[in-house]
C-alpha cells in the first residue's frame, strides 16, 4: 500500500503546480486582451489658425460651432466606416477639411439656415458631435475615437488642390469598377473629377444590389403615358447611350427621354449603372456600385489602404493633377 499512498500524493503535488499554471495560460491571455486599455489619442487643435465651423443641427433647429478639426473629425466618422484602414478615414479627413475650406472661401452660406456654414446632412456634409459619437460607440468609444484623432491629427491642415485652389472633393460609397467623369453625371467637366479603375470595390456589401418597381410607381414617378404599359409588341425602355465609366447615361422610357442620373434619383437606385429586365406588372433593375460615382471611392480608398498606399496616393488616384497643401494658405485665425 505505501507505494500507492507516494504515487498518489506525487500526482497531488505535481496536479497542484500544474493546474494553476494551466488556468493562467488558456484563460489569463484572453482576460488581459479583453482588458486591454485602448491607446489615448488628443485631438489637437492648432491655436494659430485653427477657426470655427458653424453647424446648422437639423434635430434641434440650433447652431453650434466646433473648431475646424472637430468638425473634420466628425464628418470623417459620420461618413466613412471607422473600421476602415487609417490611411483611408486620413484620405477622407483630407477631402472634408478641403470641402468646408473651399465653402468659407466662396462665402455663400445662402442655402443654410440660421447663418451657418453648413448642415450636418448629405445636403453639404454628414456630421455627428463628440456626444453623439460616445453614444454611438458606445463600449468602443476610446478606442474609435482615438483613430479619428490620429486621422485628424496627420493630415492637420492638409487640404486637397488643383491649379493652386481648394477642390470640390466629391466622394461615395462603391463604384461600379470605375468612377465617373463630372460631366457624365452632373454635367460639367472638371478636370481633377475623371473616371478611373477602382477594382477594390467588389468588397464592399453595396457592390451589387436588386429592386422591383411596379409599373404604377414608374408612371407616377418619372410622369410617363401609363399607356406603354398596356401596350404590346413595344420596347418601351430602352439604354440609348452608355458613359465611359459602364453607366446608363441616357435612356428611352415610354414617353420620356431621361439620364440615367435622373431615373437613379427619381425611383432611389443605388447607381446608375443598372440593368433591368420586365417581370409580370414591375421592372427587376440590377445596380452595381453604390451612390453617384464621381470622386473618391470609399471602398476604394479603403482598398487601396489594406495595400499599403498612403493617404496623399489614395486622393492623387482619385482626384487627377492635384497637390496636397496646408490651409495656411487662406485660412487666418478669426
Amino acid at each position: 500500500m505505501r507505494p500507492m499512498i507516494f504515487i498518489f500524493l506525487f500526482i497531488l503535488g505535481v496536479s497542484m503546480i500544474l493546474i494553476p499554471t494551466l488556468f493562467v495560460a488558456f484563460f489569463g491571455n484572453s482576460h488581459s486582451t479583453e482588458m486591454t486599455i485602448p491607446e489615448k489619442v488628443d485631438l489637437k487643435i492648432d491655436p494659430d489658425h485653427s477657426i470655427p465651423i458653424t453647424v446648422y443641427r437639423t434635430a434641434s433647429k440650433t447652431v453650434e460651432t466646433y473648431p475646424i478639426e472637430e468638425y473634420v473629425r466628425g464628418v470623417v466618422a459620420a461618413e466613412m466606416p471607422v473600421d476602415f484602414e487609417l490611411e483611408a478615414l486620413k484620405a477622407q479627413a483630407m477631402a472634408a477639411r478641403t470641402y468646408i475650406v473651399k465653402r468659407i472661401l466662396t462665402n455663400d452660406f445662402s442655402d443654410v439656415p440660421g447663418r451657418a456654414m453648413v448642415t450636418d446632412t448629405i445636403q453639404h456634409q454628414v456630421f455627428r458631435s463628440e456626444s453623439e459619437l460616445r453614444k454611438k460607440f458606445g463600449l468602443h468609444y476610446a478606442e474609435k475615437i482615438a483613430k479619428l484623432n490620429r486621422a485628424v491629427n496627420e493630415t492637420m491642415g492638409q487640404v486637397i488642390t488643383y491649379e493652386g485652389q481648394p477642390i470640390t472633393a466629391l466622394f461615395f460609397s462603391t463604384s461600379n469598377g470605375y468612377t465617373v467623369n463630372s460631366e457624365d453625371y452632373y454635367v460639367k467637366k472638371i478636370p481633377y473629377l475623371r473616371s478611373v479603375p477602382s477594382p477594390w470595390d467588389t468588397e464592399s456589401p453595396r457592390f451589387q444590389g436588386t429592386i422591383s418597381i411596379p409599373f404604377s410607381t414608374i408612371q407616377a414617378k418619372l410622369k410617363v403615358d401609363p399607356a406603354v404599359f398596356t401596350s404590346t409588341g413595344q420596347e418601351w425602355i430602352k439604354v440609348l447611350e452608355w458613359t465611359p465609366s459602364k453607366r446608363v447615361k441616357k435612356l428611352k422610357i415610354g414617353d420620356k427621354l431621361l439620364t440615367g442620373r435622373e431615373v437613379r434619383e427619381l425611383l432611389g437606385l443605388d447607381s446608375s449603372s443598372f440593368t433591368f429586365e420586365i417581370i409580370g406588372d414591375q421592372v427587376v433593375f440590377n445596380t452595381t456600385g453604390y451612390g453617384h460615382g464621381v470622386g473618391m471611392s470609399q471602398y476604394g480608398a479603403n482598398g487601396m489602404a489594406k495595400e499599403g498606399k498612403k493617404a496623399e496616393e489614395i486622393v492623387k488616384y482619385y482626384y487627377t493633377g492635384v497637390e496636397v497643401k496646408d490651409d495656411k494658405i487662406w485660412i487666418k485665425k478669426q
